[in-house]
């Protein structure tokens, strides 16, 4: 009897039925979640890259736990990081035992700068001011690299696995897009204020927010040149880009706008193969021009006394006001502060992760503004180069840094080199949305939060393994 396969499944849906009903008379719901814990034991014992979907398709619609449980200081981000967590610890696993992973991806010029920058996070959480935070920190920083970088990188050998990973991540964000638009149309998508707060609790504010669109933007974009997508699929496709500008548009978020203004100018400098000593001439130029007149230019950024507004070109123009818009004052108060604590401690720094809870007593109190704070809750340094040179010392900064380049000098040595027109334009667009990123990460930090990493090391995967798997620079028999 037990031999038929259907009376099996039948006597242990009935039993999970009884059981779960016999939890939740008595006010147990936790139950609830055996089917999913046994839906992730299966995919990590039969197929880990499903795994991989499935944590990129649930990370937009993570939710910290402190949204969900009041009271409660560590904001663990469910379903998602406990997943991560678990992928991590498989890779450890593989790492020491199975030594199944692409040696060319884990020798990889990208690969060693990320092992040289954790490196040193290790370093400075030892010598921190608060250890907890900094390991906590490294923890989280871990499982992103992991899930995000390693394993993602070795899914990205099949070249399809690269749209269906980050559709994946777009589907489920519009879902978040959607959610804050509803939100916004509350208060009237003309409300300026109210767009900082709608975007929660999927995310702490809109900067994030908008710093998620401006990535993916370039890639849905460069989807329109490929030939691989028929006319309806380019039209969904449309449909996407409409929904992401829209999201953009409302954010009401200057800092984005500046990345993909950057990353449009990169785009040109690549698209017409422009020659590095011509741009090193022009940047050389304009920056002796701005050292020459610093100070009349300085006198003129104080007098622009617009404030962020609901009217796109006032939005632009406060972008330099620094006499009276409390968000840039504060922004150069962070900064400030963040230089004052390198001052203090140039080499380890007071450890990863803990400005927020440091920077205080270095704040001068004719640069506080109105939305200054000594509580430590006031979020970070709001830059992902300056943070890390207040957390880490010189070293922190520099070898994030040079992720930074070295993922720029694979990106456009794979663009100029390649003679695939796909692989070409993949290592573009991915470049380009890093760069929407870089830019946007002098102006504020967000690789702390899930949804943003899954991108950056994402992108980041995407190019190594472009270089390892994709790279051809012979020119193909079929073109």
């Amino acid at each position: 009897m037990f031999k038929n396969k259907k009376f099996v499944l039948y006597f242990w849906m009935s039993l999970f039925i009884l059981t779960n009903a016999l939890f939740v008379v008595n006010e147990n719901y936790l139950f609830n979640l055996l089917p999913f814990f046994l839906i992730i034991v299966l995919l990590v014992i039969f197929s880990l890259d499903k795994l991989i979907y499935l944590i990129i398709f649930l990370a937009p619609l993570s939710i910290p736990i402190s949204e969900m449980v009041p009271g409660i200081s560590n904001d663990l981000s469910l379903p998602i990081e406990p997943l991560l967590f678990g992928v991590l610890l498989i890779v450890i696993f593989k790492l020491i035992f199975e030594k199944s992973f692409d040696k060319r991806i884990l020798v990889h010029p990208i690969s060693i700068a990320i092992y040289i920058n954790l490196i040193w996070i290790l370093i400075t959480s030892i010598s921190s001011t608060m250890p907890i935070v900094s390991f906590k920190f490294l923890l989280a920083r871990l499982w992103y690299l992991a899930s995000f970088y390693l394993l993602s990188s070795h899914l990205f050998k099949e070249k399809s696995n690269i749209y269906t990973y980050f559709w994946l991540y777009i589907s489920s964000f519009i879902i978040v897009i959607f959610y804050t638009l509803y939100q916004h149309s509350k208060y009237g998508f003309f409300d300026q204020k109210a767009a900082n707060f709608v975007v929660t609790p999927f995310l702490p504010d809109h900067t994030s927010y908008a710093a998620i669109i401006a990535m993916l933007l370039p890639f849905v974009i460069g989807l329109f040149s490929l030939k691989r997508f028929s006319h309806v699929q380019k039209s969904w496709i449309a449909v996407v880009l409409i929904i992401l500008l829209t999201g953009i548009v409302f954010s009401y978020t200057r800092a984005a706008w500046i990345g993909l203004i950057g990353a449009f100018a990169i785009y040109l400098i690549m698209f017409f193969r422009l020659k590095f000593s011509l741009v090193f001439t022009v940047g050389l130029v304009l920056l002796t021009i701005f050292l020459t007149f610093q100070t009349q230019i300085f006198i003129a950024l104080e007098q622009n006394n617009q404030d962020s507004s609901d009217n796109f070109s006032e939005q632009v123009e406060s972008m330099s006001n620094i006499s009276t818009d409390a968000s840039n004052l504060e922004r150069i108060n962070r900064w400030n502060s963040a230089l004052r604590m390198f001052e203090e401690k140039p080499v380890f720094g007071f450890g990863p992760a803990t400005y927020m809870f440091q920077y205080a007593p270095y704040q001068f109190s004719y640069e506080k503004t109105i939305i200054s704070t000594n509580a430590g809750d006031g979020g970070n340094a709001h830059s992902e180069y300056l943070g890390p040179l207040a957390e880490s010392g010189l070293f922190g900064s520099l070898s994030f840094l040079w992720i930074v380049i070295i993922t720029s000098y694979t990106a456009i040595r794979i663009y100029s080199n390649e003679k695939k027109y796909e692989i070409r334009l993949l290592a573009m667009v991915f470049f380009l949305g890093l760069v929407t990123y870089y830019l946007h990460g002098i102006l504020n930090n967000f690789l702390d939060i899930d949804k943003t990493s899954a991108l950056f090391w994402g992108f980041t995967a995407v190019i190594t393994s472009l270089d390892v798997y994709h790279h051809t620079i012979e020119k193909p028999k079929n073109e």
